[in-house]
C-alpha cells in the first residue's frame, strides 16, 4: 500500500473515532437526563400567604415547602395566557433560566354562585384583600428555584413577587 494512501485512510479513521465518541457522548447524556426525570420524580407542594395593600400592590409571604416522591397523575399542557393580575408561576435551573411555566388564576379574585332572593342563579366577584396560595407542581429535576410573577399587561410581561429557593 501506498504510504499516502495509508495516511489518508488514518485519518479517515481518527475522524471516524472521534465522530463515534461525540455521537456516543450525546446519546449518554440523554439518556441519563431521562433516567433521571423518570426513575425518581419529585412533586413540591408550596405554601404561601398572598395579599395587596391599598394601592392594590401584590405581596407573597412563603409560608413551607415539602419537596416528596411522586408524580402527578396528569399533567395538563398549559398554554392558556393569563390575564392582567393572575400569577406564572416558573420553575428556574441554578442559573435562573426557565424550564416550565404555569399560569393561576387571580386568588384575590374569587367568583361565587349563589341564589338570590327571586331563587335566581347569581354570579358575584369578591375581591379579597389576602388569601392563602398552595401550590402542587411535578417539580423538574434541575429545578433550583420557583419564581411567582404577576402579568401586568395583555402582552404577558409580569413582574417578580417571590423567587423561593429549592436547596
Amino acid at each position: 500500500m501506498h504510504p499516502q494512501s495509508l495516511k489518508n485512510y488514518s485519518h479517515t479513521f481518527l475522524l471516524l473515532l472521534i465522530a463515534l465518541h461525540i455521537s456516543c457522548a450525546s446519546k449518554k447524556n440523554i439518556i441519563i437526563e431521562t433516567i433521571n426525570e423518570d426513575i425518581h420524580p419529585k412533586l413540591v407542594f408550596l405554601n404561601y400567604s398572598i395579599s395587596k395593600d391599598k394601592n392594590n400592590k401584590k405581596s407573597i409571604q412563603f409560608i413551607n415547602q415539602i419537596v416528596t416522591d411522586g408524580k402527578l397523575k396528569s399533567i395538563k399542557n398549559n398554554i392558556k395566557l393569563g390575564a392582567i393580575g393572575d400569577l406564572k408561576c416558573l420553575q428556574l435551573d441554578k442559573d435562573s433560566t426557565e424550564i416550565t411555566s404555569i399560569t393561576i388564576q387571580n386568588p384575590l379574585s374569587k367568583h361565587i354562585e349563589f341564589i338570590n332572593d327571586s331563587l335566581i342563579f347569581e354570579n358575584k366577584k369578591i375581591d379579597l384583600k389576602s388569601a392563602p396560595l398552595s401550590l402542587r407542581l411535578q417539580l423538574h429535576y434541575k429545578t433550583k428555584f420557583i419564581a411567582i410573577n404577576e402579568i401586568i399587561d395583555s402582552l404577558q410581561n409580569s413582574t417578580a413577587l417571590i423567587i423561593t429557593n429549592l436547596d
